[in-house]
């Protein structure tokens, strides 16, 4: 998982340093240490200026942050400071802009003496600020709350890993092998509007050459992966040749993923049919690359591919998926593909096993089998729109836990529920223009998920 950064913005008023004595000053000040501490307790790196009181402080503390290319600016008003004395700064930077509303004390009631007034009022300098925000049409996140008696920097954290999502996002380079799938259209988007609107790039390579990479089947390396697998994974006794098919195809995958640095890779398996080319669709490969952090979308889908690259940077545990069967009686969705998924996110071990595959001339591979675990998450799809445009649709579900006793005891499966029934939820995500490819995350909330959609200025559905 990437680190997070943020440049810590502490706010101050000059007029106080004139009229205050310096250790009531400096008390003052001292909060902006305590919270750069608390976010160092949530694993963020922190950049602290010192507390900034005119236009050019500000300006050398955003420059500062430029330089260290932190993921975003947290601004910190320690009291009141006049929007005029940071705006131009925050306005003009580049850098995702983050207020943090918040003051030391948590109760300010009736009883409370003068004294604290000093150390409590910088409310209204975040309202002086975030006006002047948007009458600068400069984007920021506003988080309020006490920064130890709420979640209020859970919350800023969680909008930081969106803004890191899409950062990822952007510099997104996905390897496709073979062409995309003729006839889907849902996931068609010309090459260059990706690269215009998003800024991915789309790395090309046919079955052959990927094939030119692989190892020999006799080589000690295949052997090698072969053992760490049988270690791994439990097995259902697949064929030693088509073992070493999968193995060596997966090989040569690999090396190519490593050869061109792509955060995410989509295979067409209909182009994949046999010698010269892969042996067999190195479905395997793509289940362990997507727990390395790797992403995968199926039949030359390079859009969802590269989202799940960019969520599993920052979300370790998603996986590329796809609603397959509903199931009316139980209220439930069937979820599947024919042989990806993050291995990383299956229930109990995962099993080795050989499948059937009437597709194409290749050989029968060999895939990593198992069922969802279950637990909270999220199906998350990037839908294309009218006029080069996109929409982020947000499901929150819950995985079902089968207990082992799925009658579909092979391949990749799963059941979700959410609040809605199966009639209303595939109605609301159709009319949404959702795809049939999407990204399932354990570990995530609807704050990452609505900044992400922010930071890349799309349009942001939640179905619930």
């Amino acid at each position: 998982m990437t680190t997070l950064s943020i440049g810590l913005l502490p706010l101050f008023l000059d007029l106080y340093d004139q009229v205050l004595d310096r250790d009531k000053a400096q008390s003052v000040r001292a909060f902006a240490e305590t919270i750069e501490g608390v976010y160092k307790a949530h694993g963020v790196k922190v950049f602290r200026a010192q507390a900034c009181r005119t236009g050019d402080e500000s300006r050398a503390a955003v420059d500062q942050f430029e330089e260290a290319d932190v993921d975003a600016i947290v601004t910190l008003h320690l009291a009141y400071s006049p929007s005029l004395e940071s705006i131009d700064a925050l306005a003009e930077t580049a850098l995702p802009l983050i207020l943090l509303d918040t003051t030391p004390d948590f109760k300010f009631g009736f009883e409370q003496e003068a004294a604290r007034i000093l150390f409590n009022h910088g409310i209204h300098g975040v309202q002086d600020l975030c006006n002047l925000l948007i009458r600068r049409d400069k984007p920021f996140d506003l988080e309020v709350g006490h920064w130890e008696r709420s979640d209020v920097i859970e919350r800023t954290v969680s909008i930081l890993r969106g803004y890191q999502v899409a950062g990822a996002f952007r510099q997104a380079r996905v390897g496709i092998v073979g062409e995309p799938f003729k006839g889907m259209g849902d996931f068609a988007v010309p090459f260059d509007v990706l690269k215009r609107e998003i800024g991915m790039d789309v790395i090309f390579a046919s079955s052959e050459e990927v094939a030119k990479l692989m190892p020999a089947l006799e080589a000690p390396e295949v052997q090698s992966e072969i053992a760490v697998d049988r270690s791994r994974f439990t097995s259902a006794d697949p064929s030693e040749d088509a073992l070493v098919a999968t193995e060596a195809a997966g090989l040569g995958l690999r090396r190519w993923i490593e050869q061109e640095s792509l955060s995410a890779i989509t295979i067409n398996f209909r182009d994949i049919t046999g010698a010269p080319g892969l042996p067999v669709v190195p479905f395997l490969e793509a289940s362990k690359a997507m727990a390395r952090g790797v992403g995968y979308g199926g039949e030359g889908d390079v859009l969802t591919a590269a989202f799940c690259g960019a969520l599993a940077q920052v979300v370790p545990e998603s996986t590329f998926t796809e609603m397959f069967c509903p199931d009316w009686e139980g209220d439930r969705i069937f979820m599947s593909h024919m042989g990806e998924v993050n291995v990383d996110l299956l229930a109990g071990t995962p099993v080795l096993e050989q499948r059937a595959y009437p597709f194409s001339a290749a050989g029968e591979p060999v895939i990593a089998s198992g069922c969802f675990k279950p637990g909270a998450a999220w199906l998350l799809n990037v839908a294309p729109g009218p006029n080069d445009t996109f929409t982020l649709i947000g499901l929150p579900v819950d995985v079902c836990d089968t207990g082992g006793s799925e009658a579909i005891n092979a391949g990749i499966r799963g059941w979700i529920t959410s609040r809605l029934s199966v009639p209303d939820l595939l109605k609301q995500y159709s009319l949404c223009g959702g795809t049939h490819h999407s990204v399932l995350c354990y570990g995530i909330d609807e704050t990452l998920v609505q900044s992400f959609a922010k930071a890349m200025q799309w349009k942001y559905v939640i179905i619930s």
